[in-house]
């Protein structure tokens, strides 16, 4: 009789464990719709209802329709645009008053995200959705910073996008203020991790997309990420004048200690203007590594940008602890591979401002400067930052440059020629040499060396 009602007892037992598991995975996923185009699932009529009420783990599927929102995610989930018949695009537009600060970066600074995911316990999808950026309502420097998809501290996938339209309204006369970032991933840590593919990116004023990591002085924190197949396309020359400066436009950029891959993107139109001995601002860069080590850029076609690829150390000191300038790290030993570089203006198509980088199968046409340079002026004996030195330059094809590679004053570099053709030399000792006739900016810039401008997350 006991073992009878032991038996009972243990198979209510397992019947209650079992139900408590199935009810907890039901809560745990569920799949709803935003709009009618889905008749079999729940419907909410606001992308943002929707994130608000499922659980986590679950599946939002986004109808064809504009949906004038902010939009905070919190926990994991998947948001997907629905192709339904002739009408394509599930487009995520400001709110009729414009966009206000919903959330603060990793430093906290203040941020207007169109799309903000800070969701450290479960990773997001964002696939198939048009974030545009128009009517946001943002003008002057000193606001939040305008963004379209903006992760924080999460992993995930950012696929199949269409974000555009990521500048103040104020675009005739940016003021110099370099805000606007179409997509923007950033972490502390090095736990995030972030596929960011296939995206279409344009009319952006500061990057198009972004990868930021904690600032610390060895520049080893941030989120990995994996860069590749998104076609990427700047404003162009923005600004009127020196008194009225527009943005230094990035493509792509991968700093302050993030990490990982820029692989077989497009980038086209990245530019600062106007760029002169009396302006005081930097350049633009189709893809800028700065104070990042060992990132693979591999496969990429860039176009019509000041500098075509750089990889830049933090020899200004971005970084500031309270206790004077240091810097935020360097961008040491990066790959620089089967890359395709043209129309470079004012400046080289590869830069390297940093050591032990490798510089192979890369070709390259039409730079303003020259095709390849070995850059030592990111050489600091204050904050103790060196470059130039230790690089490794072979098989490249270089097609008109006024210099195969320009040298500098580093050591330990290992150059091997490519093919050359319409080169003033080969090989130049130095840091600058006459540009070429592809120059369509004031070549008085040249008296005065740039660097690349990347968005730096201020520590406020």
């Amino acid at each position: 009789m006991k073992e009878t009602i032991q038996r009972k007892r243990l198979f209510l037992l397992v019947c209650l464990i079992l139900g408590f598991t199935l009810a907890v995975q039901a809560a745990q996923a569920s799949t709803v719709v935003v709009g009618t185009c889905l008749t079999t699932f729940p419907q909410f009529t606001t992308i943002g209802a929707a994130v608000t009420s499922v659980p986590s783990g679950s599946v939002i599927y986004v109808c064809p329709a504009t949906y004038p929102e902010q939009v905070v995610i919190t926990k994991k989930l998947s948001i997907i645009g629905v192709l339904s018949g002739t009408s394509q695009a599930p487009i995520v537009v400001p709110p009729a008053t414009g966009l206000a600060q919903n959330g603060t970066d990793i430093f906290g600074n203040p941020v207007a995200a169109q799309i903000f995911v800070a969701s450290p316990g479960g990773a997001v999808t964002i696939e198939r959705l048009t974030v545009d950026g128009t009517g946001n309502n943002a003008a002057g420097c000193g606001g939040p910073t305008l963004e379209g998809i903006y992760y924080q501290g999460t992993s995930g996938t950012i696929t199949q996008n269409a974000v555009r339209n990521q500048y103040q309204t104020d675009f005739a006369s940016f003021g110099g203020c370099q805000n606007g970032l179409a997509i923007n991933v950033e972490s502390l840590t090095s736990s995030a991790v972030v596929n960011v593919s296939y995206n279409s990116v344009r009319a952006y004023q500061k990057n198009g997309i972004t990868a930021t990591g904690a600032g610390t002085g060895d520049g080893s924190a941030g989120p990995v990420v994996t860069i590749s197949s998104n076609v990427i396309t700047g404003l162009g020359a923005t600004g009127l004048n020196w008194q009225t400066p527009g943005a230094a436009e990035n493509g792509i950029q991968v700093g302050f200690g993030a990490s990982g891959k820029v692989l077989n993107n497009i980038v086209n139109d990245n530019l600062w203007a106007p760029d002169t001995v009396t302006d005081p601002g930097d350049a633009a860069s189709g893809i800028l590594i700065f104070a990042s080590k060992g990132i693979t850029v591999s496969g990429n076609v860039v176009g019509s940008a000041q500098f075509g690829i750089a990889a830049s150390t933090d020899s200004v000191g971005f970084c500031n602890n309270g206790s004077g300038a240091i810097s935020c790290g360097t961008a040491d030993n990066a790959v620089i591979i089967s890359n395709r570089i043209t129309g470079t203006q004012i400046f080289d198509a590869i830069d390297v401002c940093s050591n032990g980088n490798s510089v192979q199968s890369n070709t390259i046409y039409g730079s303003s400067e020259s095709a390849i340079h070995l850059d030592d002026s990111c050489t600091n004996a204050t904050l103790g930052t060196t470059s130039g030195n230790s690089n490794s330059v072979s098989k490249n094809g270089i097609n008109e440059a006024c210099a195969g590679v320009l040298t500098g004053t580093g050591g330990g570099n290992t150059i091997t020629l490519g093919t050359t053709f319409n080169v003033s030399a080969t090989t130049l000792s130095g840091d600058t040499c006459t540009l070429g006739v592809g120059a369509r900016i004031n070549p008085g810039a040249l008296a005065k060396r740039r660097r690349p401008a990347p968005f730096i997350p201020s520590r406020r």
